[in-house]
C-alpha cells in the first residue's frame, strides 16, 4: 500500500534540493527552500483562521508562482485545493464556491471589485489578496505576501496530520452541465501522474524513493494553459515531484511570442498546451519569424483535453524536429487513457491513440470489449487508480464510475473505434453527439475536418432540431485573418473527406468561436446561438 501526500513529496524535494529553483514568474525565481518557507507562512495563516481537516480553499488566480506555492501550503495544512475558472461571472463563482464548501479564497488583486460584491453573499471568512499591481489590499482581505513572509523552516503540521487520503478537488466544466468537482485522493493522483513521467519515482518506494530518484534539478516546465485547468496543474505537479521547476507567463492572454521568448530565456524543456487552440498560434508565430527562436532546450510539448491535429504537429516538427509532441488522451476523471507520440520522423494521425494498460473500449450496455476491426463503437473505460467520484453528486458518480467484470472503471463518456491492429480512433464525447436520421455524428470528428480547410482557424459543430431527421449537423466557423470561404465551400470540403451525412447543413461564420483559456468550448451556448441565427435567417427569407 502507498500513502503519497503531495506536501510530503515536495518537502522531501526541498530537503534534497534546497537551492534549486522551484517556481519562476516574469524572470523572478524562487528556490525550493524559499517556497517551502513561504508556504509554511500561508499554511499557518490558514490554521490560525480556524480551518479544520479537509476544509476547502479556492484559487481565484491567473498563472503565477503563488498558485502552486499556496497549493503547497494548503496540502501542508491538510486542506483541499479547489480550482476556479477566472472567466466565471458572479453567479457561476458563487455556485462553485458554495458547491465546494469553500472557507477561504486566494485571489489576484484585479478581482478585488468582484470579490467585494460577492463576499457578502457567502460565508467565506478568509480572503488572501495576491498583489498584482492593480490596487491596494482591501481592508477586509489578508495580504498574501505578509502571510508568506511569516513562514519559517521546518514542516507545518496540523493537529490532524496528513495522509494519502487527503483530497485534491478539480472542478471541471466539461462541455455540458454545471461544473462538477472531481475528487482525487492525493495518493492516487500522485501515482497516476508519476506513472506518466519520463523520470519515475518507484511507486512503492515512499519518500526514500523520492530522495534516491532525484540526482539533481529536474526538467524546466512551462504550462502555457491555465493552472486552473487539469492539464496545466497535473503536468506541473508531476515536474515538481522529481525536483523540476515550473515557469509561468506574466501575460494573461495567451501570447505565442511571449511563450517562445520564455522557452529560450528560461531554458524550458517541456511545454503544456491544450490542442490546436494553443498549437496553431505557436505554429503561426514560428512561420512568421523563422529562425528567431533557437528552442535548443525544448524536448517536448504535451497536449491534453482537446484534439490536436496532425497538420499542426507536422508544422511544429518542421521547425524543431528533435522534440517530441505528446498528445495525452486524458480527462479530469481519467488520467492516462492513451497517448500519441509524434517525432521528426512522423506525426501521428488526429485522434489516434495507443491505449494505456488499464484501458478497455467496451459496449456501455453489456460491458463487453469491442472487437478490433469490427467497426463497432464503444466507450473508453479506465481501470486502476481513479477518482473517488464527484463531490456531493452520487448520481453523476454512479453514472461515470462503473463496474465491469467486478472491477471499477472510470467511463467519462469518450466514444471510440478499435482498428484491427489495436490502434484506437477517438470519436468524441457522447454528451455532444448529433443524432441525425439515426446516424450518430461526433462533433469533434467533423470539427477537425473543417479545420483542415486552409481558410479556417477554428470550428465548432452542433446539432439543431429537425422535424424529419431529428437533428441536423451545423457548424460555427472562425476564418483566418485575411482569408475567405463560403458556406458551400466548407460543406463541400467536409463531403470530400467524410460521409455526406456528417457534413454540416448550415455554416455560420463568426469573428471568434470563443474558446475558454482551457481550450474548451461551450456547446450549449453555440447550440442556442446557432438556433437563434438559423431562425432569423429563415424569417428573413
Amino acid at each position: 500500500m502507498t500513502d503519497w501526500n503531495l506536501a510530503d513529496v515536495w518537502e522531501t524535494v526541498a530537503d534534497v534540493l534546497p537551492d534549486a529553483r522551484m517556481l519562476v514568474h516574469d524572470g523572478r525565481s524562487r528556490s525550493y527552500r524559499e517556497v517551502d518557507r513561504r508556504a509554511n507562512g500561508i499554511a499557518r495563516t490558514l490554521l490560525d483562521h480556524g480551518v479544520v481537516r479537509q476544509d476547502k480553499v479556492a484559487h481565484y488566480l491567473y498563472n503565477c508562482s503563488e498558485y502552486l506555492e499556496s497549493m503547497f501550503a494548503m496540502m501542508k495544512a491538510g486542506l483541499v485545493p479547489v480550482n476556479t475558472n477566472y472567466r466565471y461571472e458572479d453567479d457561476e463563482l458563487l455556485y462553485l464556491w458554495d458547491n465546494a464548501d469553500v472557507v477561504a479564497v486566494v485571489f489576484h488583486g484585479c478581482f478585488a471589485e468582484r470579490v467585494e460584491r460577492l463576499r457578502r453573499r457567502t460565508s467565506i471568512g478568509l480572503w488572501l489578496w495576491v498583489d498584482d499591481g492593480s490596487g491596494p489590499c482591501p481592508s477586509w482581505a489578508t495580504d498574501y505576501e505578509a502571510a508568506a513572509a511569516s513562514g519559517g523552516a521546518g514542516p507545518v503540521r496540523a493537529p490532524w496530520g496528513r495522509s494519502g487520503d487527503d483530497l485534491y478537488l478539480l472542478y471541471t466544466g466539461g462541455t455540458t452541465g454545471m461544473p462538477k468537482g472531481v475528487m482525487w485522493r492525493q495518493d492516487d493522483l500522485f501515482a497516476r501522474i508519476n506513472s506518466g513521467n519520463l523520470v519515475q519515482v518507484p511507486e512503492d518506494g515512499g519518500l526514500d524513493g523520492v530522495r534516491h530518484t532525484i540526482v539533481g534539478p529536474g526538467p524546466v516546465h512551462l504550462p502555457a494553459c491555465p493552472l486552473m485547468h487539469g492539464t496545466g496543474a497535473f503536468t506541473s505537479i508531476g515536474v515538481l515531484g522529481i525536483g523540476g521547476s515550473v515557469v509561468t507567463l506574466p501575460v494573461r492572454r495567451f501570447d505565442p511570442v511571449a511563450l517562445l521568448d520564455t522557452v529560450d530565456s528560461e531554458n524550458v524543456n517541456t511545454v503544456a498546451i491544450v490542442g490546436d487552440a494553443f498549437a496553431k498560434p505557436i505554429l503561426a508565430a514560428l512561420d512568421e519569424h523563422p529562425g528567431r527562436w533557437r528552442l535548443s532546450t525544448l524536448v517536448g510539448m504535451i497536449s491534453s483535453g482537446v484534439m490536436w491535429s496532425e497538420e499542426t504537429k507536422r508544422g511544429l516538427l518542421a521547425h524543431h524536429e528533435s522534440m517530441m509532441l505528446i498528445d495525452a488522451f486524458s480527462s479530469s476523471e481519467a488520467l492516462g487513457m492513451g497517448v500519441s507520440r509524434s517525432t521528426g520522423g512522423s506525426a501521428e494521425h488526429t485522434a489516434q491513440f495507443t491505449l494505456g494498460p488499464d484501458v478497455r473500449v467496451v459496449d456501455p450496455a453489456t460491458g463487453r470489449d469491442v472487437v478490433p476491426g469490427s467497426g463497432q463503437r464503444g466507450v473508453v473505460a479506465l481501470g486502476g487508480r481513479n477518482p473517488l467520484g464527484y463531490y456531493k453528486d452520487p448520481a453523476k458518480t454512479e453514472a461515470t464510475f462503473r463496474v465491469f467484470d467486478g472491477r471499477r472503471y472510470s467511463v467519462p463518456g469518450d466514444w471510440a473505434e478499435v482498428d484491427a491492429d489495436g490502434a484506437v480512433h477517438v470519436l468524441g464525447r457522447g454528451s455532444t453527439v448529433v443524432n441525425s436520421g439515426g446516424e450518430k455524428v461526433f462533433p469533434e470528428e467533423v470539427e477537425e475536418v473543417i479545420k483542415r480547410h486552409p481558410a479556417v482557424r477554428d470550428a465548432v459543430v452542433v446539432g439543431l432540431p429537425d422535424e424529419r431527421l431529428g437533428e441536423v449537423v451545423t457548424a460555427v466557423v472562425e476564418l483566418r485573418e485575411g482569408s475567405g470561404a463560403t458556406e458551400d465551400e466548407i460543406i463541400d470540403h467536409v463531403r470530400g473527406l467524410l460521409a455526406r451525412y456528417k457534413a454540416p447543413r448550415r455554416v455560420r461564420f463568426v469573428p471568434s468561436v470563443g474558446r475558454a483559456p482551457t481550450g474548451k468550448v461551450d456547446y450549449r451556448r453555440h447550440r442556442r446561438e446557432m438556433t437563434e441565427w438559423a431562425s432569423a435567417c429563415s424569417k428573413a427569407g
